[in-house]
């Protein structure tokens, strides 16, 4: 389990993203703080019993900015993943979150299905990262690059409902096993054909990956797979 640590300082916001958290299979809500000075007690502390692995954070802070935070964390060595969440849209402000090593970076507001996205990116990276062996190869470091890039952000075609494109990537993502078009349609209550066309724009954007499945009479037919 990855134990994460939520700092926000709007207390409807913060409780948001623990519940979005405790929604995600491999995460774990270490703690829920408001500011810079709590976050620093509570990673030092390693609140519950175990060390934070990772840190939302917000970039806005009643005692500082999230990047000072972060600055100070990698100052004096504490090796904790950050994923920045913020309102916060200056392109001086992403170029330095990336510079002082913030994995991740979501801009509010969103929807579960993004933050899912989002998270779902970095469990990949942490799982590659805990099977690779102590001497990474090139496709090794290749490869967690890549599971930390973001699902691509395609503008919903003409005809699809962002509720129903939600509802939709949430099914697949609590799926324990790939679906079909139809198998999917029947629980949301939508035609096979509408569900194909909003399965094949999550794969568009790589929110979920398609692939032939055979041993059904006929044509080959396309399972989708959360791509988290």
């Amino acid at each position: 389990m990855i134990r994460t640590l939520v700092v926000e300082d709007d207390a409807l916001t913060a409780e948001a993203h623990a519940a979005y958290l405790g929604r995600l299979d491999g995460f774990e809500v270490a703690g829920v703080v408001a500011s810079l000075t709590e976050a620093l007690a509570a990673i030092r502390a390693a609140p519950g019993g175990g060390p934070i692995d990772l840190v939302l954070l917000d970039m806005n802070l009643p005692d500082g900015r999230g990047i000072d935070l972060a600055r100070r964390l990698r100052a004096t060595g504490v090796a904790v993943d950050i994923i920045a969440i913020t309102a916060v849209r200056d392109i001086e402000v992403v170029h330095t979150a990336i510079s002082v090593g913030i994995v991740q970076y979501l801009i509010k507001p969103f929807s579960f299905a993004t933050f899912a996205a989002k998270l779902g990116t970095y469990l990949d990276y942490r799982r590659r990262l805990e099977a690779a062996s102590s001497s990474a190869t090139q496709s090794d470091v290749d490869g967690m690059i890549a599971s930390l890039r973001s699902p691509v952000d395609l503008p919903i075609p003409k005809g699809l409902a962002g509720a129903t494109l939600e509802a939709v990537l949430e099914h697949v993502r609590s799926a324990d096993r790939a679906l079909s078009a139809a198998e999917l349609a029947e629980p949301l209550h939508l035609s096979r054909v509408t569900a194909r066309r909003y399965l094949e724009h999550l794969a568009e954007a790589g929110q979920v990956t398609r692939s032939p499945r055979y041993g059904t009479p006929g044509r080959p037919e396309l399972e989708y797979r959360w791509a988290g």
